[in-house]
């Protein structure tokens, strides 16, 4: 049995080898790749997928396993706990065609280089028909993944994004949030404007003033330079490995903040990844707990502290080093100017208390692709029937609509839930860490995010995938998700 488990850890690594040389090409076809590297990148790329995938679905995995499952009673928890992943994996792995896996890679790198042009264009008929291939094989991985794994075919999507949960645990939370936000959105809304309108900093602010900006207060959060690097890129992300972690950004010199709280956003993500335990490096159970905790780590920063008013009043005396005086970067200005809630177009500029509609018209839709009760070619009306719908806004062009995201043209249907789902986490870890931790406002008030990230390594990056999405937050928090210390959050911030 041990030998049996042994060989399974080093064909894991071994995978997680491929996958990362894989995320580092991902990450370079983003950041620095000429236009016309793309198709021999999505070569390379479906050639390494179907590397990763040839090792998971090889008979000798099988038979590991099998030797191994039977004496799993000689494994401690963790070791239990990566057994079980690595059959999970295994079992999705077995159920998608290795052709299929090979085709999505191809399909998913092309649609997303005609994406570019098309965003950049507003023109949705560039990419409508690379789109519906991608949909199309999104379809058939689905087709082969539910009954093997059990689930709808939309909730064997969304387990390959965070496992345990489903469209029926999310549905009702969003509904909720949605009778929570018809009331409370014009109560912030006219709060605000009784309120002296925030004085906007005057530009410009040069683009390498805020890549330095950027730097240091990422460094400050905590991120090492030896182990990450900031570059640009159309849609901010992070990726690369737990030891080489690359962060993007886009910089507007006309508005320090998108940059800024993309970047600090990203660097909870890269924080989380660089706290995993090395123990388990490059195997399952040492990586993040799903994309529902990972968006949780990176909203605690962003959102939870580093837009409280302490941090704030910190950021003041960094922004006046990076761009001279200013009296708009008084913390109480800075507050109402980042914390200001609009009826937007955009996700990544949302506000806190709008955001999570963006997702769930996003969750609607995609459930509806998937379905097939919406075809492709549907898309730009639906979308902004929904957008009427849930903000009362219709978007101007489909840039703005339908097209402003990366995730579907890229092939990540099933993600889109666990950006609220992290955010309602987030708000629930930050009330524990304000309990366990006493003096936090007064380090955030030094734009030190140490205490907090110490907490959260102990609580959270340490566990990796120990357990799962729920189990983790009852871990570290006492109780399972619990929408209501969101709600209570927004309340506090917006309604007070």
């Amino acid at each position: 049995m041990n030998a049996a488990y042994d060989r399974l850890t080093a064909r894991f690594a071994r995978m997680a080898t491929i996958n990362e040389a894989a995320a580092v090409l991902g990450w370079d076809a983003a950041t620095m790749m000429p236009a016309g590297g793309g198709a021999a990148r999505g070569d390379q790329l479906a050639v390494l997928a179907g590397l990763a995938h040839a090792q998971l679905t090889a008979p000798e995995t099988a038979e590991d396993l099998a030797t191994a499952e039977a004496g799993e009673q000689a494994l401690d928890e963790w070791n239990s706990a990566n057994l079980r992943l690595m059959r999970h994996a295994h079992t999705r792995a077995g159920a998608v065609p290795a052709d299929l896996v090979e085709a999505q890679a191809r399909a998913n790198s092309s649609c997303e280089k005609i994406w570019r042009e098309a965003r950049r264009t507003g023109d949705f008929a560039m990419v409508r028909d690379a789109l519906a291939r991608v949909i199309g094989l999104v379809r058939e991985q689905a087709a082969a993944l539910a009954p093997v794994l059990g689930l709808s075919p939309y909730d064997s999507l969304m387990d390959g994004y965070q496992r345990g949960i489903g469209a029926a645990d999310v549905a009702p939370v969003f509904a909720a949030y949605e009778v929570f936000l018809r009331d409370a959105l014009p109560r912030a809304e006219a709060l605000q404007a009784a309120r002296p309108a925030p004085v906007r900093p005057v530009g410009p602010f040069a683009a390498a003033a805020q890549e330095a900006l950027c730097r240091r207060m990422s460094g400050r959060a905590g991120l090492e330079a030896e182990h990450s690097r900031l570059d640009r890129s159309t849609h901010p992300f992070c990726g690369g490995t737990p030891t080489d972690v690359r962060i993007t950004t886009r910089y507007d010199e006309n508005d320090f903040a998108q940059s800024l709280m993309g970047v600090m956003h990203e660097t909870g993500h890269a924080l989380y990844e660089r706290g995993l335990p090395a123990a388990f490096a490059r195997q399952p159970v040492g990586e993040a707990a799903g994309m529902a905790a990972h968006e949780s780590q990176s909203l605690i920063i962003e959102m939870q502290a580093c837009r409280s008013e302490p941090y704030l009043a910190a950021m003041a005396v960094e922004l006046a080093a990076s761009f001279g005086a200013d009296a708009a970067y008084e913390g109480a200005n800075l507050a109402r100017l980042l914390r200001r809630v609009g009826r937007g177009f955009i996700r990544v500029d949302a506000d806190e208390m709008t955001y999570p509609a963006h997702v769930i018209l996003r969750f609607r839709l995609e459930q509806a692709l998937v379905s097939g009760d919406l075809v492709v070619a549907d898309l730009p009306g639906a979308w902004n029937d929904g957008m009427r719908a849930l903000l009362g806004v219709t978007p101007p062009s489909d840039t703005v609509g339908c097209l402003q995201d990366i995730h579907w043209y890229d092939g990540a249907v099933g993600y889109f839930p666990s950006y609220t789902l992290g955010a309602m986490a987030a708000a629930q870890l930050m009330a524990a860490a304000r309990r366990a931790l006493p003096d936090l406002d007064a380090a955030l008030g030094q734009a030190d995010l140490t205490p907090l990230v110490g907490w959260l390594r102990r609580h959270v990056h340490g566990m990796a995938s120990r357990h799962g999405f729920n189990d983790l937050l009852r871990a570290a928090t006492g109780k399972p998700l619990d929408p209501a210390d969101f709600t209570a959050h927004l309340t506090v911030r917006y309604l007070t």
